[in-house]
């Protein structure tokens, strides 16, 4: 499920002499995109109005920059997605079962 998208971003990596960049400015490429996603939320439902003159944004986009980042920090530290994925929800189904109000 998310090694294809892995594997796609890496093929795509693989042809620059640096194909990742070092932890920490992946972590700040990570949390700049997070910022733009908190931004364009604020300009959608929160108290800060998107300016006429910035460029209009979709939330899908900015999202996937999020995931894109996030996939490329995983890859530099070879992260198996999709088993630390089922990690994560083994956890929702187990530990946290109880955890919220059900429908």
């Amino acid at each position: 499920m998310l090694n294809e998208a892995q594997k796609r971003i890496d093929d795509w990596a693989q042809q620059f002499a640096e194909p990742y960049w070092p932890p920490l400015s992946q972590f700040a490429a990570l949390t700049e995109e997070v910022g733009e996603v908190g931004r364009l939320l604020n300009h959608l439902y929160g108290s800060k109005p998107k300016k006429q003159e910035e460029a209009a944004q979709e939330l899908g986009g900015e999202i996937t920059d999020v995931i894109f980042a996030a996939m490329c920090l995983a890859n530099r530290h070879g992260i198996d997605l999709d088993a630390a994925f089922e990690k994560k929800m083994d956890t929702c189904y187990g530990r946290d079962k109880d955890r919220f109000e059900k429908k």
